[in-house]
């Protein structure tokens, strides 16, 4: 068993083909069924975000698992495999693992070290166990990794010095308003930090780091920012549409209007809003109604996880007629909520992952001249995985080091039965239990130094050929003693 990540992301890929290979809702449990049902493939973990769209597998066979992998990813999402393998990346055992620790730490994420990867590994590690897809091993490696981004944050607090994927997009956005240094000032890198606060009040969902809602009481009072006196329409009330509420009501925004197609999630959020931050008004309104809103809206935030367009042109062209002050869309999104030609409708402005993209590229948000916490987690996520490959070889070997000590039982109690048979009758069962004692220490001492050290050779990078060597020496067959190497280990 061996872990295999396939994978595209914005570094690899262009945006408009993540769109194409995004999984999500219904899409991604066939995908992800008919990978399992796949000869060489055991279990399977989907990270898709508005990033990157990566599978996690545990296969027998390093290529009957891409194979399996790619050509359910090709036939789900309808991208032809040869797309696919210009623009896909292949990790395997200790490189995948190193991969999705270093994804989870946010190096990976086109804002360095941003927080909201986390909860999404987090998530994508949930639906895998309440699907049956993920078991014991990308378990093992899943529960692992939220280890290792929690320590990284906690550790070198690489987060800290600059933006969420959300506040680095509305840094974009707002130059798209003409929002300039009003009194908060500009929403930077440097700045967004301050303005968020380092949890939200209670009870207001937002997908923080830790993905857990905030403990301190008290009410916030939203900052003079560059939003201050706007009204933000926030398209979608899960996890990231909730980071995005908090984070506008943070900056000043004086209404905020939630849309979701589950009303009440939408009303919640609304109503923590209202509750939370002193000066904000917040409301909700019907999914089919956010095009109506748009004609009051400054700002538009989407990320909603829709498989088709949320607002297409023409309800945004009807929705703004004759307006004269500027509209700007964020989308999120992945594949996209707005439809990209809104752009050429007049005093309109859509931010899209592209464009965010581009922003990063020239280092915009991106959390330049951190490189202190940088080279800290990077040493942080290369010790995780070599203590991860540890303890995964040695629970690996147990089977065969159970298996090579029933056998020398078994050949002790057998020489014993022989030597009882011989041994004078009028022998005392004292003495007679000496033997037996002496004789199963000798087995003992002699297996001591051998074990041992194969566990120790499991460690290292070739370290299944030591463990091979000595099922081949001793002709073991592990198959048989899986029961009693997990009582072993327990």
């Amino acid at each position: 068993m061996s872990v295999l990540a396939v994978g595209l992301s914005h570094r690899s890929s262009p945006v408009a083909l993540l769109e194409r290979v995004a999984l999500n809702g219904e899409t991604r449990a066939k995908a992800v069924e008919e990978m399992i049902g796949a000869e060489s493939v055991n279990e399977v973990m989907v990270v898709s975000t508005c990033n990157r769209t990566e599978i996690y597998a545990d296969v027998d066979a390093f290529h009957g698992g891409v194979a399996a992998v790619t050509e359910m990813l090709s036939w789900h999402t309808g991208v032809p495999l040869t797309d696919l393998a210009e623009h896909m990346y292949v990790h395997y055992e200790d490189r995948a693992v190193q991969h999705l620790f270093s994804v989870t730490c946010g190096l990976d994420s086109m804002v360095l070290g941003e927080g909201q990867i986390l909860g999404q590994v987090r998530d994508a590690l949930k639906t895998g166990q309440e699907s049956g897809s993920v078991g014991r091993v990308l378990n093992d490696l899943g529960q692992r990794a939220l280890r290792v981004g929690k320590r990284a944050h906690t550790e070198t607090h690489l987060d800290h010095a600059g933006a969420d994927m959300v506040s680095f997009g509305l840094t974009v956005a707002l130059r798209r308003l003409g929002a300039g240094p009003t009194g908060g000032g500009e929403l930077t890198a440097d700045r967004t930090v301050q303005a968020l606060g380092a949890t939200p009040p209670v009870g207001c969902p937002m997908s923080a780091a830790e993905g857990d809602t905030a403990d301190a009481p008290g009410i916030a009072r939203a900052t003079a920012g560059p939003l201050a006196g706007m009204s933000v329409l926030i398209l979608g009330a899960g996890s990231m549409s909730a980071l995005s509420a908090n984070t506008v009501a943070r900056q000043g925004a004086a209404t905020v209007v939630v849309a979701n197609r589950t009303r009440e999630r939408a009303d919640r959020l609304a109503e923590c809003l209202t509750e939370a931050y002193e000066g904000v008004t917040a409301r909700s309104v019907p999914f089919a109604d956010a095009a109506a809103v748009l004609s009051g809206v400054d700002l538009v935030v989407s990320c909603t996880g829709a498989q088709g367009l949320v607002l297409p042109a023409d309800a945004v062209a009807a929705a703004t007629a004759g307006r004269t002050r500027p509209l700007v869309f964020l989308d999120l999104a992945l594949p996209h909520d707005i439809d990209r030609a809104v752009r050429d409708l007049p005093h309109v402005h859509l931010v899209d992952i592209e464009d965010l993209r581009r922003a990063a590229s020239h280092g915009a948000g991106t959390g330049a001249g951190r490189g202190g916490a940088l080279e800290l987690v990077r040493g942080i996520v290369d010790e995780e995985v070599t203590e991860f490959r540890t303890v995964r070889r040695a629970a690996q070997v147990a089977p065969t080091v159970v298996a090579l000590r029933a056998q020398a039982r078994g050949v002790v109690e057998a020489e014993l039965d022989r030597l009882h048979g011989r041994l004078p009758e009028d022998l005392d069962d004292r003495s007679r239990e000496e033997i037996t004692r002496a004789m199963r220490r000798v087995a003992d001492k002699l297996l001591h130094r051998p074990t041992v050290r194969v566990k120790e050779l499991a460690a290292a990078p070739d370290g299944e050929s030591y463990e091979a060597a000595l099922r081949e020496l001793f002709d073991l067959d592990t198959t048989t003693t899986a029961a009693p190497a997990a009582q072993e280990k327990a």
